[in-house]
């Protein structure tokens, strides 16, 4: 019999797509070896291009489902991702409160790849009020983070971030429009370290997603923030570099690269 696997819990929404959300960390945690449990916060109807509707699940339902799976597995890192509504946020909230010494990997998702907006202004400030200062690791791109911050300035944005209570910032730097994407990491009231990625070509549903799950994965295991930040930006960069087109839309990572047949 195989050894048991670290557990993550990912509070995020079911993209029907396959690109992101629910099967997006799905997908990922299973590529690191790990043992997904999940619970909705939203259903949503959506293609690879965009989302159409997005349908909060109760508070009620969050908040149930997510005490049955601690009650019964060891979850070892929390994963945040869309949350839709601000009484969402606060539902999440009241479950990271009982379990302080669960790390928390948070992907503010505000809006959708196609452009669909996904939260509004409550949403936001319940946000930074609540779940920031609950999160071991947030990861916004830079559009999340001026939203978040206040700020035009993503220097700026990173040092708020932290301010408002988040133990480490990753700002990833892939809707700027810099020749290579720069990934720019926050922590200990200062810029730590910047890494910089060759820029893909295409447009990617679920990198987001990708990344964080990432994280939250390879923290499970047992890495030091800092690392698992390093590896798995790598890893969400060779998922994207061998991404595929299923519909008429967005590209989706492939998150088993590894397992092409290269013959």
């Amino acid at each position: 019999m195989s050894a048991n696997r670290p557990v993550v819990m990912s509070f995020s929404g079911h993209d029907p797509s396959g690109g992101a959300g629910i099967q997006a960390d799905i997908e990922t945690l299973v590529s690191h070896q790990c043992h997904s449990v999940s619970v909705i916060t939203a259903l949503t109807e959506q293609d690879t291009r965009n989302v159409k509707k997005l349908i909060p699940q109760s508070s009620e339902n969050i908040i149930s489902q997510a005490k049955t799976l601690l009650d019964d597995l060891p979850v070892n890192v929390f994963k945040i991702g869309l949350i839709g509504h601000h009484e969402t946020a606060i539902a999440i909230y009241a479950i990271l409160k009982q379990y302080p010494h669960i790390p928390v990997v948070f992907d503010p998702v505000l809006a959708a790849g196609g452009g669909t907006e996904l939260s509004n202004d409550r949403l936001i400030a319940t946000i930074v009020d609540l779940l920031l200062p609950c999160t071991t690791v947030l990861t916004p791109n830079s559009e999340e983070a001026r939203r978040l911050a206040g700020f035009d300035n993503l220097e700026e944005c990173g040092l708020e971030l932290l301010e408002q209570g988040c133990e480490y910032v990753l700002i990833t730097g892939t809707h700027e429009t810099t020749p290579a994407v720069s990934n720019q990491l926050f922590h200990d009231n200062r810029s730590w370290e910047t890494y910089t990625w060759d820029r893909l070509p295409a447009s990617y549903h679920g990198s987001g997603c990708t990344l964080a799950t990432s994280i939250a994965a390879l923290m499970a295991h047992g890495l030091e923030p800092v690392q698992a930040v390093m590896e798995a930006q790598e890893y969400t960069w060779n998922s994207l570099n061998s991404a595929y087109k299923p519909g008429r839309g967005q590209f989706i990572p492939n998150r088993f690269f590894w397992m092409e047949d290269d013959t």
